[in-house]
């Protein structure tokens, strides 16, 4: 049995640019620091196909923070990984090498499949599933959906759905209208069809839902202000709660959105679709609760970081 190693880890999100510094030994991660900014790397790029200039330097401003923390908290090994927004941008190489310039940061972009690995093995690390479950975790810009039971994964895909490219194609009424929210569904709806079609695998009797959108969920859920993110880890989120958490969420404007109890101002603009997208995925494998966690994708690059470095 080895001792802990200090490890950070920088993702680079379409919504969120994020900082996990944690102990990592034997399987499990013990947090030292987290911390999350909404950055909105992928503002534009569903329509301009480019990351703006503004959004590249929003990020790199978290990431000078990130730099300084993890290198405080005397972190031994660092990855950085960006995902959705970087796959999709034209000048996304050009962005990997500005953090690679200014931060010393080579940052890996994660194709869809590993994407899907790391989130997998994040949320069922503490408690690997013992009946088939999905994991739902949805992004700024794509939506991994990953269905296993234990270790061993039978089914994954990354949707094009998320909770800035779907706000930036289907909702332009604030409030939005139920028109704006059908669209907004029915896409989502046909995006998840293609992809369970012929896929005998892609079924489960339980789901854990991680990101921004179910956290956010479960805070206005129990009215947490400030946010606790051990309350919220492990909650309960029946389909019925979150149906009713969307009607309320889309019926009031952003100036009203932003003072919901639990829900974070800088998620306000973004959470309507989020919640769309989980209700489609949760009716689509027939759930009608879900789990909530805060294991994500940080936690499988940390926990798979371990692994190759003592490979």
């Amino acid at each position: 049995m080895s001792g802990p190693r200090r490890v950070a880890v920088v993702d680079v999100g379409t919504n969120s640019t994020r900082l996990l510094v944690a102990d990592v030994s034997d399987g499990r991660v013990s947090e030292v620091e987290r911390q999350s900014r909404v950055t909105r790397l992928g503002r534009g790029v569903d329509l301009s196909g480019q990351l703006s200039n503004e959004a590249v330097e929003a990020v790199c401003e978290a990431v000078a923070d990130y730099v300084s923390i993890y290198r405080e908290a005397g972190a031994e090994a660092v990855e950085a990984i960006a995902t959705s927004a970087v796959r999709d941008a034209s000048n996304g190489d050009a962005f990997i090498a500005e953090l690679r310039e200014r931060f010393a940061l080579s940052a890996r972009v994660l194709d869809g499949e590993e994407e899907a690995r790391l989130t997998y093995l994040g949320a069922t690390s503490e408690r690997p599933p013992a009946e088939p479950t999905v994991v739902i975790d949805i992004g700024g810009g794509s939506t991994e959906l990953v269905a296993g039971v234990g270790e061993e994964i039978a089914f994954h895909a990354s949707l094009q759905a998320g909770v800035v490219r779907h706000t930036e194609r289907h909702i332009g009424a604030d409030p939005p209208t139920a028109i704006e929210l059908e669209s907004l569904a029915a896409d989502v709806r046909g995006l998840i069809a293609d992809v369970l079609a012929d896929q005998p695998g892609a079924k489960a009797a339980a789901g854990i839902a991680v990101a921004g959108t179910p956290t956010s969920l479960a805070a206005i859920e129990m009215e947490l202000e400030p946010y606790d993110p051990s309350r919220v880890h492990g909650h309960m989120l029946s389909l019925d709660s979150i149906q009713h958490m969307l009607s309320r969420l889309a019926s009031i404007p952003l100036a009203e959105r932003v003072a919901i109890t639990g829900l974070h101002p800088d998620r306000a603009p973004t959470i309507v679709a989020g919640v769309v997208i989980l209700v489609e995925a949760m009716r689509a494998f027939e759930l009608d609760r879900i789990e909530v966690s805060e294991h994500d994708i940080l936690y499988g690059v940390a926990l798979a970081q371990l692994a190759s470095d003592r490979g």
